[in-house]
């Protein structure tokens, strides 16, 4: 995929008016080009604060569940699945409910 495709721009070398900030704005970033040195000392972010970055990974995403649905392969009748379809979204969680009843298994 090319950058044009996932709309990443190239940072600017110029000031470029209409983009959210002021000539000033642009003159006041000091942002000089990384050494070769720095480069070399660099490390990575969980290595200088791991706690944090444990605490990052560790909140990301939903919990996880205690009983988490699985994903199955079903052949049913087009008939069956156009009129659930017909009921708008929601029509698998409605289908999983009405199986849920035939089991026995009312939450």
């Amino acid at each position: 995929m090319t950058a044009k495709k996932l709309n990443i721009t190239k940072p600017d070398k110029e000031f470029t008016p209409g983009k959210g900030f002021t000539k000033a704005d642009w003159d006041a970033v000091d942002s000089p080009e990384a050494t070769d040195e720095q480069l070399a000392q660099a490390r990575p972010f969980a290595e200088v604060f791991p706690d944090l970055a444990e605490s990052i990974r560790r909140s990301r995403g939903r919990p996880a569940l205690e009983n988490p649905k699985k994903q199955v392969t079903l052949r049913l009748d087009s008939d069956v699945i156009a009129r659930f379809r017909a009921g708008g979204p929601g029509w698998q969680s409605r289908i999983n409910d009405i199986l849920r009843k035939a089991a026995g298994l009312q939450k």
